[in-house]
Order: C-alpha cells, then structure tokens, then sequence
C-alpha cells in the first residue's frame, strides 16, 4: 500500500490534520514533539463511482480505494543534523511515497509558533532546507562508499551532477534524468525525490475565500485542520448544511485526498466478484496483466483476458448483464493499458 509522510515545523496541526483525516485520536499538545513514533491509519479514498456501484451489483461488502498516512514528528532547524531527533524523524520520511508538508497560517496565541511568529514562507524555507541538507548527506555518503570501487565511475558522476543540482536549492525530482541516473537515485530513497503537496493551515475565518493559496510561488490547498476535526462531529446533513453556509462544495479533508491520489499518480478500477465490489488503486500506465497481479498471483500468472467496461457506460447501461448482451464490454489482452474507472472481470486459468 502507498503511503503519504505529513510533515512540517512542531505546533503546525500535523497532528490535528491526521486526526482529521484519519478519524483518529492522536495526541495533539501545543508543545512540541508530542509526536515522537509516527502516528499511522489507513484512509479510503471519497469515491462517489463506488456507490453507483455497489448499487449495480448489489454488494455485500465494498472496499474502496485507500492509503496510509504517516504523521511524522515536527522537523526543525538542523534537523538533518539531529537537531529535536530530526536524523530519527528524516528517516521515517524516508519509507513514505509522498509527503504533504503542511504550513501554519492561523494564529492562536495559545499555540506558540517555534521560530515566534507565523511566517509561512520563512517556515517552508525551513522545512525545503533540511530536506535539502538531508538529501546532500545521502549523496555524501555513497560517493564515500563508492570512491575507490572498481567500475563506479558513471555512477560517481551522476552522483556528482545530482549533488550540484541540489547544492543549488533545486529538488532531487527536477534533476534530468535517463534510465541509468533514475536507477541511481531510487536507489537513495531521496528525500526530495518524493512528490510534495502544500497545504495551508488557515484560520476558520479564511474558509472558502482562496481556492488555492500561494507560497513562495507554490500552490497550497488551504485547510482549517482544527475545523475539519470538528465537524466530523457532525452528521452527514448538519456537515452538508455546514459548507453550503460557508459557500463550499467539498471539505478540505475530501479535496486532500483526492489531491493525494493524483500526487501519487493513481488511478483506480473496479471488480465485483461474488459479495465483494472493490476499488482496486493503481499506477497510471498499468498493464491488465499487472492489474490482474493486485488482486491475486493466481490471477495473474492464469491471466487469459480481461473483460471491460468504463465506468460512465455501465452506470448507463444499468447492469453487467445488460452491458453485456449490448456488446459494450470490451475484451482485452495483457497489454491494455488499465484506465480510470474501468470494471473490469479477469477471465483466467487456475
């Protein structure tokens, strides 16, 4: 399963957001480091195709698509070099997919801010740099390793390139590659080789005046965590009425997650096999082979075709059943490229 790190400086509402998110209970302090060990909870995706579907095929149980979240503790200045257990927390960044480095915009006098005041292009800064630093000790590390090793020099000297290109304030994921540097760098775990998403933890007043927020000339999904923990305390009509008040359409906690699926490249198709109907996430350019391959080995490796039916025209059509005798699912081989929402059947060889 994917997994997305949130980070940012202490008292940002990493937590709080996690909590939201998560539908959690995760301590949240306004002192620092009240995260020491990452908090982690598997999150479903919003999907509104999976209640359509579930209706088609008359369900008993539904899955939808999910992703961890990782709540890694506050990274402060010197962080890559320990500074607050930075070294400890850099490296449980290290295992997630992604990130989502959330910034503090709201100002509560109760929750002091670590450098003193909000300031959040000043605290992304911070955050960039010790990812940066962290990344530039990496590639230290390895062109140590490596000096004297015969046969090493092509990778010396991508490593040489890459540890300029960061040196300069550019990002591990903006670094020209071809097919031998990608295999040196994913081989690091490079920090800022991940894909980032910025989100701006604002104060409620600020909910559903900006779309998106800028930061340092990135765009950030402007979100009140503490709101969005609060109103889950509400049923689904009084949450409804909540962000028609307030001129909204989605909450932020929805827009985040559908964010993060498109930061981590997915996409998601569809079975409905005897009582289950399961959204199965994938990467984008994923074989129906492959596909088959996330459900079961067995599947995969019996693979004869795949029967398929895009989402839009079987929510038309009414049923399987009927898509079928209209000739409107599809056969294809190993090599269909899977596309979003497709459902699909695998017809295989046990």
């Amino acid at each position: 399963m994917l997994s997305i790190g949130i980070v940012g400086l202490p008292n940002a509402g990493k937590t709080t957001l996690f909590n939201a998110l998560t539908q959690s209970s995760a301590l949240v302090a306004s002192f620092p480091f009240s995260t020491i060990e990452p908090n982690r909870a598997i999150v479903p995706i919003p999907d509104e195709r999976i209640d359509i579907l579930a209706r088609i095929f008359s369900q008993e149980v539904v899955k939808p698509a999910q992703i961890e979240f990782v709540d890694v503790a506050g990274l402060v200045k010197g962080a890559h070099e320990g500074e607050g257990l930075g070294n400890q927390f850099l490296a449980h960044l290290r295992e997630v997919d992604a990130i989502v480095h959330i910034i503090r915009f709201f100002t509560n006098p109760s929750i002091p801010h670590w450098e003193g005041e909000v300031n959040p292009k000043r605290d992304k800064e911070i955050i960039d740099t010790e990812l940066l630093y962290a990344d530039l000790e990496t590639i230290e590390r390895r062109l140590e390793r490596i000096k004297k090793k015969p046969g090493s020099e092509e990778e010396r000297k991508i490593l040489a390139n890459l540890k300029e290109h960061i040196g300069k304030g550019n990002w591990a994921r903006s670094f020209p590659q071809d097919e031998r540097a990608k295999e040196v760098i994913d081989h690091l775990s490079l920090l800022t080789s991940k894909p980032c998403l910025l989100v701006a933890n604002i104060d409620e007043q600020e909910i559903g005046k900006e779309e998106r927020i800028r930061i340092n000339g990135n765009e950030a999904i402007p979100i009140c965590a503490k709101l969005e923990v609060d109103i889950l305390e509400l049923s689904p009509e009084e949450r409804e009425e909540y962000l028609e008040e307030v001129g909204i359409k989605e909450s932020g906690l929805v827009k985040l997650l559908k964010e993060c699926y498109r930061l981590l490249r997915l996409i998601t198709f569809y079975t409905g096999v005897g009582k289950e109907l399961t959204a199965w996430p994938i990467k984008e350019g994923t074989t129906a082979w492959e596909a088959a391959g996330k459900i079961h080995s067995d599947i995969q490796k019996g693979f004869i075709r795949a029967e398929v039916i895009p989402f839009e025209e079987l929510a038309k059509v009414g049923s399987w059943a009927t898509a079928k005798e209209r000739g409107r699912i599809r056969i294809e081989g190993k090599d269909y490229i899977m596309r979003d929402g497709d459902v699909v059947y695998f017809r295989f060889q046990s």
